[in-house]
């Protein structure tokens, strides 16, 4: 089995603990919130989920984190939602709602970048892995339902 089919088995394994127990197992990961994504596959345009962790919440707008482990590739929830920015975020097991993602400017990424690496440092040591500058992206609520 590959790395990739491992990855998405173990994401599914996570999505599934989290909502049966509703959020009670696996709703917090490393004492961070644990994010159910949905964006829009850029090109299939089918619903993809993924499972992330949130550093930091700024406001209403949670902080996610496209580092793909310090992969020297940007992982493919970030490049769906660079195409579609509407995106559904449920947060710990709660319910699903709409969200707008906004990659962060690299000034307000400078701002932020010292406070994710103090939750976990882990991410520090993924952005010396690759040349990459990892993006920070804002996940905001709106008001609209879109799917």
């Amino acid at each position: 089995m590959t790395s990739t089919a491992v990855m998405r088995t173990l994401s599914g394994l996570h999505r599934a603990l989290v909502r049966v127990s509703r959020g009670r197992v696996g709703g917090r990961l490393l004492g961070m919130p644990t994010l159910e994504l949905t964006t829009v596959g850029r090109r299939s345009g089918r619903p993809r989920v993924s499972m992330l962790t949130a550093p930091l919440q700024v406001g209403q707008a949670w902080v996610v984190v496209a580092s793909a482990g310090g992969d020297d590739a940007h992982p493919a929830w970030f490049l769906n939602l660079i195409e579609e920015p509407h995106v559904r975020v449920a947060v710990s097991g709660g319910p699903s709602r709409p969200m707008v993602a906004r990659v962060a400017t690299p000034d307000k990424r400078a701002q932020l970048w010292p406070r994710v690496t103090e939750v976990l440092s882990n991410y520090a040591a993924y952005q010396q892995r690759t040349t990459r500058v990892i993006p920070l992206v804002l996940l905001e609520p709106v008001d609209d339902d879109r799917p």
